[in-house]
């Protein structure tokens, strides 16, 4: 992991560092900070072990990294969704029968009953 930081990047947080806490004191908060770094590292791997011991080896964290939902940007998904044609979708089709008058059968006719 890189954060970008240079020689001289990293020269002046030292300079910054040896002005506010004076010569006497920067060893000993040098020291603090790499048992943070350390502590911190343990930290990570501790929790990927743990992590891989309750999916198993075969979980592949790059394809984890996918399915973060940070990387959904909801208003990308809504212009890629406009932007598709709509599907058009047709009416159901209704019955012959029910369309058209039977044309087989006699009308009925009052007068003869």
């Amino acid at each position: 992991m890189s954060f970008g930081l240079t020689i001289e990047k990293l020269f002046l947080i030292g300079l910054v560092a040896l002005l506010v806490v004076g010569p006497d004191r920067l060893p000993g908060f040098a020291a603090q900070l790499a048992r943070l770094v350390t502590r911190l590292r343990d930290m990570a791997r501790g929790a990927e072990s743990r992590f891989k011991d309750e999916f198993g080896d075969d979980v592949d964290l790059a394809e984890l990294k996918k399915l973060d939902p940070r990387q959904y940007d909801p208003r990308r998904i809504i212009r890629d969704a406009l932007k598709e044609e709509p599907v058009r979708v047709r009416p159901p089709r209704t019955p012959k029968s029910q369309t058209e008058p039977n044309m087989s059968a006699p009308p009925y006719d009052a007068e003869s009953t």
